[in-house]
């Protein structure tokens, strides 16, 4: 199956380019387009953008890499890199990219800060086998910090992923998706470990930030030539505190000891603040992100989340349109629920509005929203794209845009991702609807 070209580009053989569409006879490049829809206007057409995390691309759209033919799609988003079954780096992201503009989507990219240890911190790794109390591998690490010892105890469970699929680390890792729900001692538990913790969040060090102000120079020459947008994912949020306590340690720790939550919310806060000025100082982002998939109505009540996160991210929000760059923050249930606070934060844009799994009316979310901030989504992945029949997947993609589209502030964008069971001719249908109504 191949996906027809939009346009032909110079980076490419004429035999990548399967079929044509026509150029419209003026068309807004792919960041003034993103960045339109992000301010809440109007663009040229309504954006189709799609964010991946393993997807399996098809053949003609794939490209080699001494000798290895490269079938997944991934982005440079730092936090989890290290669960990748495969390597990526920039000049990955760089060729994914021009693939999607070839088709005449728009793409981004993305970009996260290191963070360094303290160098007096100490880490010892070492498994605990199986035994008839627990059935699994433990994976074991210890942070021997000047304040103290902090540990972390996670199950390896040894999943049969599948193809494409992250991969759990052989070690712990602090911020981490594994941990949450095969931990077996996380991380920060109680108050006598906030001071441990802070030596696991330093800047990151000369080397680090060199190599990284080096990376965002390529970045900014590669954006600038294709005119893509770049966002900056430097927050971890609410995120940050469950992969350091699990989600039932975090939710009853917020009820339970408010003071203590508190003072954890503020450790993770001032490390998503310095790594944010740092990205804004080095430059070269259009667009700051903001982490909030465990900060939603599964998980905290709108109490709870005008208490813990609003301030913060109000905050950060700001500190962000300071430096000129607008602001995104992910929220993909509980929209509804969190509507007023989401209004109050100052976000230009909210990845992702889910019809099926948030069970949205987009026309009564669009009509409450009252303009606030764009939203990107309007289509479910795991369903829709996942196992829906062409018809399914076109009304989905027609109602989106009859629904949201209107006056602007509204990028199409399969939420949240393409994944590596989704099935590549579910994606095309859905861009051929895309272009019949949009483009």
């Amino acid at each position: 199956m191949e996906y027809p070209v939009k346009r032909e580009t110079t980076n490419y053989p004429r035999s990548f380019i399967v079929s044509a569409v026509s150029d419209m006879e003026e068309f807004m490049d792919s960041r003034t387009r993103l960045l339109t829809a992000i301010a809440g206007e109007e663009p040229d057409h309504v954006p189709l953008y799609c964010w991946v995390f393993g997807f399996k691309a098809p053949k003609n759209l794939r490209w080699t890499e001494k000798g290895r033919e490269v079938t997944h799609w991934y982005t440079m988003r730092l936090e989890h890199i290290h669960t990748l079954p495969q390597k990526w780096d920039i000049q990955q992201d760089f060729l994914r990219v021009d693939r999607w503009l070839s088709l005449g989507l728009d793409d981004a990219l993305d970009v996260s800060v290191p963070w360094s240890v303290h160098p007096d911190v100490k880490v010892r790794d070492w498994r605990q086998p199986p035994s008839p109390q627990s059935p699994h591998t433990i994976l074991c690490r210890e942070y021997d910090t000047p304040a103290g010892t902090l540990r972390h105890l996670v199950r390896k469970t040894d999943e049969e992923q599948g193809e494409g699929w992250v991969i759990q680390p052989d070690h712990p890792e602090l911020f981490e998706d594994f941990n949450i729900p095969r931990g077996v001692e996380h991380a920060v538990s109680s108050p006598s470990d906030l001071p441990k913790l802070r030596y696991l969040l330093c800047d990151p060090t000369s080397e680090q930030l060199a190599s990284f102000r080096e990376r965002m120079a390529q970045v900014k020459k590669f954006a600038d030539d294709r005119k893509v947008l770049v966002q900056g994912w430097s927050a971890f949020g609410m995120d940050g505190i469950v992969w350091l306590c699990g989600m039932e340690g975090a939710v009853m720790t917020a009820m339970e000891n408010p003071p203590f939550f508190q003072e954890l919310v503020d450790t993770i806060y001032d490390f998503d603040r310095r790594r944010t000025e740092i990205m804004l100082d080095v430059g070269g982002v259009d667009m700051v992100v903001q982490r909030g998939w465990y900060g939603s109505t599964p998980f905290w009540s709108p109490t709870l989340f005008r208490r813990f996160v609003l301030p913060r991210l109000k905050d950060l929000a700001n500190l962000t349109h300071q430096a000129g760059a607008r602001f995104a923050y992910v929220m993909t249930t509980g929209l509804m629920a969190m509507l007023d606070e989401l209004k109050e934060a100052g976000i230009d844009l909210l990845y992702f509005v889910d019809p099926v799994q948030d069970d949205i009316d987009l026309k009564v979310f669009k009509q409450l929203l009252e303009g606030k901030f764009a939203i990107a989504g309007g289509i479910n992945s795991g369903v829709t794209l996942g196992s829906g029949t062409p018809d399914e997947i076109r009304q989905a993609v027609y109602s989106a845009v009859d629904a949201l589209a209107e006056g602007g502030g509204f990028i199409l964008s399969p939420v949240d991702a393409l994944f590596p069971d989704t099935p590549a001719e579910n994606v095309k249908t859905m861009i051929e609807a895309w272009r019949e109504v949009c483009v």
